[in-house]
């Protein structure tokens, strides 16, 4: 038997949130309110959904020198446009330290503007791929966002360990959209997150490949979560197989 101590799995934590252009229940826009929200997470990456202004210039909700200057995080370039952080409202933020090896948009079909956003991270010593989402409100246009993210998702968790997250902005457990990333990934139920005053909505999601190994999950329920957004933020630790 050797006498070589194995070496500790790689451990990973991720989180989605879903920041409603920064508006809390209160009403009041409060961009420094949601980086103290993602510090009481603590994850290694994070995806965000309604994370720019919907029209006009649609820039960043949380602007730069506030995520520089507020947290430990850094947002993926997307390079979609100059004020922008995400793509369709869709970001991707990352520990400091962690290095973005690629990223990428990805358009699918919608009835409503609807994108994806992907990024190939370096994080303890291996690369991990990582999907953003926000699904569409017809069941019938979430169906096939799922399809084609989760043949995408199949086709990079051959290379490395893959994650997908977001709002799914589905109500029924067995629904289409489950059944179709269901097909390559399991699919987490962290909690009801929606609504943050009164969750009852289990809305965002986080799937993974049989690469990685969910150790734990759940809602974060916080005071400060609760007013932040109307969604509750969700997250997963896992192991590195």
């Amino acid at each position: 038997m050797s006498d070589t101590p194995k070496s500790a799995p790689t451990t990973i934590k991720v989180g989605s949130y879903n920041i409603h252009k920064g508006i809390g229940t209160d009403r009041k826009r409060d961009p420094a309110r949601i980086l103290k929200v993602l510090a009481e997470v603590d994850a290694d990456v994070v995806c965000l959904q309604e994370a720019d202004l919907r029209f006009g210039t649609r820039a960043s909700v949380l602007p730069p020198f506030l995520i520089e200057s507020h947290s430990d995080y850094v947002p993926v370039p997307l390079d979609v446009q100059t004020d922008s952080m995400g793509w369709h409202g869709n970001a991707i933020l990352v520990r400091q330290g962690i290095t973005v090896e690629s990223h990428d948009i990805i358009h699918i079909p919608c009835l409503e503007p609807r994108g994806v956003v992907t990024a190939t991270v370096a994080i303890g010593g291996m690369s991990l791929s990582v999907f953003g989402m926000h699904l569409d409100l017809s069941g019938l246009w979430r169906v096939r966002q799922a399809r084609a993210i989760a043949a995408l998702g199949d086709a990079a968790r051959a290379e490395r360990p893959t994650v997908l997250m977001g709002d799914i902005n589905e109500w029924r457990a067995n629904a289409g959209c489950f059944r179709e990333f269901g097909r390559h990934f399991s699919v987490l139920d962290p909690g009801p997150s929606f609504h943050s005053q009164r969750p009852i909505g289990r809305l965002d999601r986080i799937m993974h490949c049989d690469r990685l190994v969910a150790k734990e999950c759940g809602v974060h329920r916080s005071a400060l979560a609760t007013t932040a957004s109307d969604h509750l933020p969700v997250w997963a630790e896992f192991e590195v197989r």
